[in-house]
Protein backbone atom coordinates (compact mmCIF):
# COMPACT_ATOMS: atom_id res chain seq x y z
CA UNK A 1 0.00 0.00 0.00
CA UNK A 2 2.76 2.61 0.78
CA UNK A 3 3.90 2.77 -2.85
CA UNK A 4 0.35 2.85 -4.19
CA UNK A 5 -1.04 5.44 -1.76
CA UNK A 6 0.36 8.52 -3.56
CA UNK A 7 -1.10 7.28 -6.85
CA UNK A 8 -4.48 6.63 -5.23
CA UNK A 9 -4.57 10.06 -3.58
CA UNK A 10 -3.63 11.69 -6.88
CA UNK A 11 -6.61 9.92 -8.52
CA UNK A 12 -8.89 11.08 -5.69
CA UNK A 13 -7.69 14.67 -6.07
CA UNK A 14 -8.27 14.53 -9.81
CA UNK A 15 -11.80 13.27 -9.34
CA UNK A 16 -12.58 15.98 -6.79
CA UNK A 17 -11.25 18.68 -9.12
CA UNK A 18 -13.45 17.29 -11.89
CA UNK A 19 -16.45 17.69 -9.57
CA UNK A 20 -15.40 21.28 -8.77
CA UNK A 21 -15.35 20.69 -5.03
CA UNK A 22 -14.05 23.55 -2.92
CA UNK A 23 -10.45 23.36 -1.63
CA UNK A 24 -11.79 23.05 1.93
CA UNK A 25 -14.00 20.09 0.95
CA UNK A 26 -11.10 18.45 -0.91
CA UNK A 27 -8.96 18.74 2.22
CA UNK A 28 -11.70 17.27 4.41
CA UNK A 29 -12.38 14.35 2.04
CA UNK A 30 -8.68 13.47 1.78
CA UNK A 31 -8.46 13.51 5.56
CA UNK A 32 -11.36 11.06 5.91
CA UNK A 33 -9.92 8.71 3.28
CA UNK A 34 -6.53 8.66 4.99
CA UNK A 35 -8.10 8.04 8.42
CA UNK A 36 -10.20 5.22 6.95
CA UNK A 37 -7.09 3.59 5.46
CA UNK A 38 -5.20 3.88 8.75
CA UNK A 39 -8.17 2.50 10.70
CA UNK A 40 -8.01 -0.68 8.60
CA UNK A 41 -4.26 -1.16 9.06
CA UNK A 42 -3.18 0.75 5.91
CA UNK A 43 -4.70 -1.92 3.66
CA UNK A 44 -5.51 -0.74 0.15
CA UNK A 45 -9.19 0.32 -0.08
CA UNK A 46 -9.61 -2.00 -3.08
CA UNK A 47 -9.15 -4.90 -0.66
CA UNK A 48 -11.93 -3.54 1.52
CA UNK A 49 -15.59 -2.86 0.82
CA UNK A 50 -19.01 -2.10 2.22
CA UNK A 51 -18.54 -4.05 5.52
CA UNK A 52 -15.34 -2.11 6.28
CA UNK A 53 -16.98 1.21 5.45
CA UNK A 54 -19.86 0.32 7.75
CA UNK A 55 -17.42 -0.69 10.51
CA UNK A 56 -15.62 2.65 10.22
CA UNK A 57 -18.84 4.67 10.35
CA UNK A 58 -19.92 2.71 13.42
CA UNK A 59 -16.53 3.42 15.02
CA UNK A 60 -17.02 7.15 14.43
CA UNK A 61 -20.41 7.10 16.16
CA UNK A 62 -19.78 4.63 18.99
CA UNK A 63 -16.20 5.46 19.94
CA UNK A 64 -15.44 8.89 18.52
CA UNK A 65 -19.00 10.14 19.26
CA UNK A 66 -19.05 12.43 16.24
CA UNK A 67 -22.22 14.12 15.03
CA UNK A 68 -24.41 12.65 12.31
CA UNK A 69 -23.33 15.40 9.91
CA UNK A 70 -19.68 14.46 10.49
CA UNK A 71 -20.52 10.83 9.77
CA UNK A 72 -22.25 11.96 6.59
CA UNK A 73 -19.17 13.84 5.44
CA UNK A 74 -16.99 10.79 6.06
CA UNK A 75 -19.44 8.62 4.12
CA UNK A 76 -19.49 11.08 1.20
CA UNK A 77 -15.71 10.94 1.00
CA UNK A 78 -15.70 7.14 0.99
CA UNK A 79 -18.50 6.95 -1.57
CA UNK A 80 -16.43 9.16 -3.88
CA UNK A 81 -13.41 6.90 -3.32
CA UNK A 82 -15.22 3.65 -4.07
CA UNK A 83 -17.74 4.61 -6.72
CA UNK A 84 -15.81 7.24 -8.68
CA UNK A 85 -12.15 6.30 -8.24
CA UNK A 86 -12.02 2.55 -7.60
CA UNK A 87 -15.28 1.74 -9.47
CA UNK A 88 -16.32 -0.60 -6.67
CA UNK A 89 -20.06 -0.51 -5.91
CA UNK A 90 -21.21 0.07 -2.36
CA UNK A 91 -24.79 0.37 -1.21
CA UNK A 92 -26.66 3.32 0.24
CA UNK A 93 -25.34 3.42 3.80
CA UNK A 94 -27.12 6.60 4.87
CA UNK A 95 -29.70 4.48 6.65
CA UNK A 96 -27.06 3.28 9.11
CA UNK A 97 -25.89 6.71 10.19
CA UNK A 98 -26.84 6.81 13.84
CA UNK A 99 -24.41 8.94 15.77
CA UNK A 100 -25.08 8.91 19.50
CA UNK A 101 -23.75 12.44 19.97
CA UNK A 102 -26.64 14.57 21.23
CA UNK A 103 -27.77 17.43 18.98
CA UNK A 104 -27.07 20.91 20.26
CA UNK A 105 -28.52 24.32 19.53
CA UNK A 106 -26.11 27.00 18.33
CA UNK A 107 -25.00 29.78 20.64
CA UNK A 108 -26.63 33.11 19.77
CA UNK A 109 -25.69 36.59 20.94
CA UNK A 110 -28.21 39.26 21.82
CA UNK A 111 -28.19 42.44 19.75
CA UNK A 112 -26.51 44.24 22.64
CA UNK A 113 -23.80 41.57 22.81
CA UNK A 114 -23.20 41.77 19.05
CA UNK A 115 -22.82 45.53 19.34
CA UNK A 116 -20.38 45.13 22.24
CA UNK A 117 -18.33 42.56 20.33
CA UNK A 118 -18.11 44.72 17.20
CA UNK A 119 -17.11 47.75 19.27
CA UNK A 120 -13.97 45.87 20.31
CA UNK A 121 -12.98 45.21 16.68
CA UNK A 122 -11.20 47.82 14.59
CA UNK A 123 -10.20 48.40 10.97
CA UNK A 124 -10.42 45.43 8.63
CA UNK A 125 -11.49 43.11 11.46
CA UNK A 126 -14.47 45.31 12.24
CA UNK A 127 -15.58 45.23 8.59
CA UNK A 128 -15.26 41.44 8.52
CA UNK A 129 -17.31 41.21 11.72
CA UNK A 130 -19.99 43.48 10.25
CA UNK A 131 -20.30 41.18 7.22
CA UNK A 132 -20.40 37.98 9.27
CA UNK A 133 -23.28 39.38 11.31
CA UNK A 134 -24.88 41.83 8.88
CA UNK A 135 -24.85 39.55 5.81
CA UNK A 136 -24.85 36.12 7.46
CA UNK A 137 -21.62 35.04 5.78
CA UNK A 138 -19.50 32.10 6.78
CA UNK A 139 -15.95 33.17 7.63
CA UNK A 140 -14.31 31.66 4.54
CA UNK A 141 -17.10 32.99 2.29
CA UNK A 142 -16.28 36.45 3.59
CA UNK A 143 -12.52 36.18 3.23
CA UNK A 144 -12.69 34.78 -0.32
CA UNK A 145 -14.84 37.62 -1.67
CA UNK A 146 -13.43 39.27 -4.80
CA UNK A 147 -13.75 42.99 -5.56
CA UNK A 148 -16.26 42.21 -8.32
CA UNK A 149 -18.52 40.47 -5.79
CA UNK A 150 -19.32 43.73 -3.99
CA UNK A 151 -22.05 45.88 -5.55
CA UNK A 152 -22.00 49.13 -3.60
CA UNK A 153 -24.75 50.76 -5.69
CA UNK A 154 -27.22 47.89 -5.23
CA UNK A 155 -26.12 47.14 -1.66
CA UNK A 156 -25.51 43.48 -2.51
CA UNK A 157 -22.84 40.85 -2.00
CA UNK A 158 -22.56 37.91 -4.37
CA UNK A 159 -21.20 34.78 -2.72
CA UNK A 160 -19.46 32.55 -5.26
CA UNK A 161 -19.26 28.80 -4.70
CA UNK A 162 -20.38 28.85 -1.10
CA UNK A 163 -20.87 25.68 0.87
CA UNK A 164 -22.20 23.02 -1.51
CA UNK A 165 -20.74 24.88 -4.51
CA UNK A 166 -23.74 27.23 -4.78
CA UNK A 167 -23.80 30.94 -5.62
CA UNK A 168 -26.15 33.26 -3.78
CA UNK A 169 -26.81 36.95 -3.20
CA UNK A 170 -27.10 38.55 0.21
CA UNK A 171 -27.29 42.12 1.42
CA UNK A 172 -24.45 44.54 2.06
CA UNK A 173 -25.46 46.15 5.37
CA UNK A 174 -26.10 49.88 5.02
CA UNK A 175 -23.90 50.44 8.06
CA UNK A 176 -21.01 48.74 6.24
CA UNK A 177 -21.40 50.50 2.88
CA UNK A 178 -19.26 53.58 3.61
CA UNK A 179 -16.66 51.48 5.42
CA UNK A 180 -16.55 49.07 2.49
CA UNK A 181 -16.16 51.88 -0.04
CA UNK A 182 -13.15 53.29 1.84
CA UNK A 183 -11.74 49.78 2.28
CA UNK A 184 -11.98 49.01 -1.45
CA UNK A 185 -10.17 52.26 -2.21
CA UNK A 186 -7.29 51.01 -0.05
CA UNK A 187 -7.40 47.64 -1.82
CA UNK A 188 -7.14 49.47 -5.16
CA UNK A 189 -4.13 51.44 -3.91
CA UNK A 190 -2.39 48.28 -2.68
CA UNK A 191 -3.03 46.57 -6.01
CA UNK A 192 -1.64 49.52 -7.99
CA UNK A 193 1.52 49.45 -5.87
CA UNK A 194 1.82 45.69 -6.43
CA UNK A 195 1.46 46.16 -10.20
CA UNK A 196 4.12 48.86 -10.19
CA UNK A 197 6.48 46.27 -8.67
CA UNK A 198 5.63 43.77 -11.41
CA UNK A 199 3.40 41.70 -9.14
CA UNK A 200 -0.31 42.01 -8.25
CA UNK A 201 -1.39 38.44 -9.02
CA UNK A 202 -3.98 36.36 -7.19
CA UNK A 203 -5.01 32.74 -7.60
CA UNK A 204 -7.92 32.15 -9.97
CA UNK A 205 -10.39 29.26 -10.07
CA UNK A 206 -8.79 26.35 -11.94
CA UNK A 207 -10.61 26.77 -15.26
CA UNK A 208 -10.01 30.53 -15.44
CA UNK A 209 -6.36 30.08 -14.56
CA UNK A 210 -6.07 28.23 -17.89
CA UNK A 211 -8.57 30.15 -20.02
CA UNK A 212 -7.92 33.73 -18.87
CA UNK A 213 -4.64 33.90 -16.95
CA UNK A 214 -4.42 37.68 -17.45
CA UNK A 215 -7.38 38.12 -15.10
CA UNK A 216 -5.05 37.22 -12.22
CA UNK A 217 -3.83 40.85 -12.23
CA UNK A 218 -7.25 42.43 -12.86
CA UNK A 219 -8.60 44.56 -9.99
CA UNK A 220 -12.00 42.87 -10.26
CA UNK A 221 -10.46 39.52 -9.27
CA UNK A 222 -8.43 40.81 -6.34
CA UNK A 223 -9.39 39.72 -2.83
CA UNK A 224 -11.55 42.13 -0.86
CA UNK A 225 -9.47 41.18 2.19
CA UNK A 226 -5.91 40.71 0.93
CA UNK A 227 -3.20 39.33 3.17
CA UNK A 228 -0.31 41.56 4.22
CA UNK A 229 2.29 39.13 2.94
CA UNK A 230 2.84 37.69 -0.52
CA UNK A 231 3.83 34.13 -1.40
CA UNK A 232 5.49 32.31 -4.27
CA UNK A 233 3.18 29.98 -6.17
CA UNK A 234 4.72 26.50 -6.15
CA UNK A 235 3.38 25.63 -9.62
CA UNK A 236 4.25 28.82 -11.52
CA UNK A 237 6.99 30.38 -9.40
CA UNK A 238 5.19 33.74 -9.57
CA UNK A 239 4.65 36.03 -6.58
CA UNK A 240 0.97 36.16 -5.57
CA UNK A 241 -1.10 37.64 -2.77
CA UNK A 242 -3.44 35.44 -0.75
CA UNK A 243 -6.54 36.53 1.14
CA UNK A 244 -6.51 37.22 4.87
CA UNK A 245 -6.14 33.99 6.85
CA UNK A 246 -9.07 32.73 8.92
CA UNK A 247 -6.94 32.36 12.04
CA UNK A 248 -6.23 36.11 12.16
CA UNK A 249 -9.97 36.89 12.27
CA UNK A 250 -10.67 34.09 14.74
CA UNK A 251 -8.06 35.45 17.14
CA UNK A 252 -9.42 38.99 16.81
CA UNK A 253 -13.00 37.84 17.51
CA UNK A 254 -11.94 35.76 20.51
CA UNK A 255 -10.10 38.75 21.93
CA UNK A 256 -13.15 40.98 21.34
CA UNK A 257 -15.41 38.45 23.11
CA UNK A 258 -13.16 38.54 26.17
CA UNK A 259 -12.82 42.33 26.17
CA UNK A 260 -16.60 42.76 25.80
CA UNK A 261 -17.16 40.50 28.82
CA UNK A 262 -19.45 38.14 26.90
CA UNK A 263 -19.98 35.01 28.98
CA UNK A 264 -20.80 32.76 26.03
CA UNK A 265 -18.72 30.48 23.84
CA UNK A 266 -18.89 32.86 20.90
CA UNK A 267 -16.95 32.40 17.66
CA UNK A 268 -17.00 33.92 14.18
CA UNK A 269 -19.80 31.51 13.25
CA UNK A 270 -21.84 32.71 16.24
CA UNK A 271 -22.28 36.00 14.39
CA UNK A 272 -23.91 34.11 11.49
CA UNK A 273 -26.20 32.27 13.93
CA UNK A 274 -27.11 35.61 15.50
CA UNK A 275 -27.88 37.08 12.05
CA UNK A 276 -30.35 34.27 11.36
CA UNK A 277 -32.04 34.40 14.76
CA UNK A 278 -32.42 38.18 14.74
CA UNK A 279 -33.99 38.10 11.26
CA UNK A 280 -36.57 35.62 12.57
CA UNK A 281 -37.23 37.94 15.50
CA UNK A 282 -37.83 40.72 12.97
CA UNK A 283 -40.54 38.65 11.27
CA UNK A 284 -38.78 37.43 8.13
CA UNK A 285 -40.00 34.05 6.86
CA UNK A 286 -37.97 30.87 6.97
CA UNK A 287 -37.67 30.55 3.16
CA UNK A 288 -36.13 34.02 2.85
CA UNK A 289 -33.73 33.08 5.61
CA UNK A 290 -32.85 29.83 3.83
CA UNK A 291 -31.89 31.73 0.66
CA UNK A 292 -29.81 34.31 2.49
CA UNK A 293 -27.93 31.63 4.42
CA UNK A 294 -27.45 29.38 1.39
CA UNK A 295 -28.91 26.27 3.04
CA UNK A 296 -29.75 23.43 0.68
CA UNK A 297 -32.49 22.06 2.92
CA UNK A 298 -34.95 24.19 4.86
CA UNK A 299 -34.70 21.72 7.76
CA UNK A 300 -31.19 23.08 8.38
CA UNK A 301 -32.61 26.58 8.66
CA UNK A 302 -35.38 25.43 10.99
CA UNK A 303 -32.93 25.02 13.87
CA UNK A 304 -33.11 28.79 14.39
CA UNK A 305 -36.81 28.52 15.21
CA UNK A 306 -35.81 26.28 18.12
CA UNK A 307 -33.25 28.84 19.25
CA UNK A 308 -35.93 31.50 19.05
CA UNK A 309 -38.36 29.48 21.15
CA UNK A 310 -35.93 29.54 24.05
CA UNK A 311 -36.01 33.33 24.28
CA UNK A 312 -38.48 36.00 25.24
CA UNK A 313 -40.40 35.67 21.95
CA UNK A 314 -41.06 31.97 22.52
CA UNK A 315 -43.28 30.19 25.03
CA UNK A 316 -44.21 32.29 28.05
CA UNK A 317 -43.57 30.70 31.41
CA UNK A 318 -46.73 30.05 33.52
CA UNK A 319 -44.84 31.57 36.48
CA UNK A 320 -45.02 34.91 34.73
CA UNK A 321 -48.84 34.79 34.93
CA UNK A 322 -49.00 34.37 38.67
CA UNK A 323 -50.40 37.22 40.71
CA UNK A 324 -48.72 38.70 43.75
CA UNK A 325 -45.03 39.31 44.34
Amino acid sequence: MPTEKPRLLTQVKGRMRARHLSPRTEQAYLGWILRYIRYHGTRHPAELGEPEVLAYLTHLAAERRVSRSTQMQALSALVLLYREVLAIPIGDLRRVLRSNAPPHLPAVLSREEVGALLSHLAGTMRLVGLLLYGAGLRLLECLTLRVKDIDLAAGEIRVRRGKGGKDRVTMLPERARGIMEAHLARVRGLHERDLARGRGRVALPTALDRKAPSWATDLAWQWVFPAAREYRDAATGQICRHHLHESAVQRAVQRAVREAGIAKRATCHTLRHSFATHLLEDGYDIRTLQELLGHRDVSTTMIYTHVLNRGRLGVRSPADRLGGG
